[in-house]
């Protein structure tokens, strides 16, 4: 019997951990971390449903740290088996979980130095020799749909899912799975692209498979339908004519790259001012430089800017902050420039010590470009709060709030069915809705049963599914 068991990534958009069981073997599907409110972060620290050491194998859709970062704890934990990934996704992986690491570190030794803490001493999750550790096991395969072998009977392929570099769409194929014994494919969607988004390219078309796990995160709405250039650009000169900074949460990782190509092309047209730009994020720097150098998954636009011996990643005042130094620098510059620091939903890392001193400016501005999920102190300004908890103290949110949905890297739910389109004559036996919120998991099913008539539904944490 092949069963499918989900363990994170439902009832929420952190922590995806999907676990396939079949031919008798184990294979683990992504393996983020919780984050958001406490009761999901405090699953980072609970022992996992699962004995990491009877796992065979994981397999990673993209290096976003709601799908990868808790990696490391399973290395700690006695985990010691093959990771499986797309060449981008490696290359990420090698600078984002190391950074993971050091932030925990780091999050421990401050709780310990200002005694903001429950525990004595504060610990963090994992340090950086586990991540090392988690790194050596990674094992690279092709983004082309070619399928791999990645334990007994179960083999995975990988396809373009346009959502950061290296995001795939992974098919498992379990053999002998089901009850004619003819074997079962699984498709996770991982996090799917949002289509015409630059750098790299859409989606490809789903394969053919027998279940399904599509993500939800913006299933019960629809991006803006404003230009996100244009928003940007507006956001951008009404900064200016308050004469404050610009404070742009995101991830280090794809969404910082797409502002950096958006505010390169802003200036080059002339649309907005040439400005101070600050990438307070040493991982973010060296993911730019990743996603230069793989050319194989730029499109055709990016490539064309390449051909001009452009940098398509780099405004005209540019300056990256690599230390703690250099970042605790950043604080005394004065007048409009534009700060963009990681965490994208404010949950951790440098952007917290810059929001402490920018939210209580009048003049100044924060604008979010990504999801924020519920707990985070970024859903928390994004829904009005005039005051926010970071680091033990309550800060006043007196800044413009700004947001900018188009930015996002996710399909929204529209662009789910588009994407899903070509599977209508050949249904999937079974969908799940994962990777949202309850609300947009359900609503997103709501929207494939209407315009498909297909059998899905939102599935609950713990919940397992035979692969009949």
């Amino acid at each position: 019997m092949a069963t499918l068991s989900f363990w994170g990534g439902v009832g929420t958009v952190t922590g995806s951990k999907y676990l396939v069981e079949g031919g008798g073997s184990r294979v683990l599907v992504d393996c983020g971390l919780f984050q958001g409110l406490r009761e999901l972060r405090e699953r980072n620290w609970e022992d996992p449903p699962f004995d990491p050491k009877s796992l065979d194998a994981v397999v990673i859709t993209h290096a976003h740290v709601d799908h990868t970062a808790y990696l490391p704890r399973l290395v700690r934990l006695g985990f010691g088996g093959p990771v499986f990934c797309s060449k981008g996704t490696a290359d990420l992986l090698k600078l984002l979980l190391p950074d993971s690491a050091r932030l925990q570190e780091e999050e421990a030794e401050y709780r310990n130095r200002k005694g903001l803490t429950r525990h004595q001493p504060a610990l963090p999750l994992y340090t950086e020799e586990d991540a090392r550790a988690a790194i050596k096991l990674i094992r690279t395969c092709p983004n082309t749909g070619e399928p791999t072998e990645v334990a007994g009977g179960v083999s995975a392929s990988f396809h373009i899912a346009g959502h950061i570099l290296g995001s795939s769409l992974v098919l498992l194929e379990v053999d002998g799975a089901g009850s004619d014994g003819a074997g079962r494919r699984v498709l996770f969607s991982g996090d799917l692209g949002h289509y015409d988004q630059p750098i790299i390219p859409d989606p490809v078309a789903p394969p053919a498979c027998d279940y399904m796990l599509v993500e939800s995160t913006y299933g019960d709405r629809l991006h803006d339908p404003e230009d996100p250039k244009v928003a940007l650009a507006r956001v951008v000169n009404e900064a200016v004519a308050r004469g404050g900074p610009l404070l742009i949460p995101a991830f280090a990782v794809g969404r910082t790259q797409e502002l950096l190509y958006h505010l390169r092309e802003l200036e080059d047209e002339g649309r907005i001012p040439v400005l101070p730009v600050r990438v307070d994020s040493p991982m973010a720097a060296a993911a730019t430089q990743i996603y230069s150098r793989h050319r194989d998954e730029h499109d055709e636009e990016y490539a064309s800017v390449v051909e001009e011996n452009r940098h398509p990643l780099r405004t005209r005042s540019m300056v990256t902050a690599s230390t703690r130094e250099e970042s605790k620098r950043l604080n005394d510059e004065q007048g409009t420039r534009v700060l963009i620091s990681a965490s994208g939903m404010m949950t951790g890392g440098r952007v917290l010590h810059h929001a402490r001193r920018i939210l209580p400016d009048e003049r100044a501005t924060v604008l979010f470009v990504g999801f924020q999920a519920a707990g985070t102190t970024g859903r928390k300004i994004v829904d009005g709060s005039k005051f926010v908890r970071i680091m033990k103290g309550d800060v006043p949110v007196r800044c413009h709030v700004e947001r900018i949905g188009g930015l996002s890297a996710h399909a929204d739910w529209k662009e789910v069915l588009r994407w899903l389109e070509p599977l209508r004559e050949t249904p999937p036996r079974r969908s799940f809705t994962t990777h949202g919120e309850p609300e947009a998991a359900a609503a997103m099913a709501g929207h494939i049963r209407e315009h498909f008539g297909w059998r899905v539904e939102a599935p609950e944490y713990g919940q397992g599914v035979e692969l009949e």
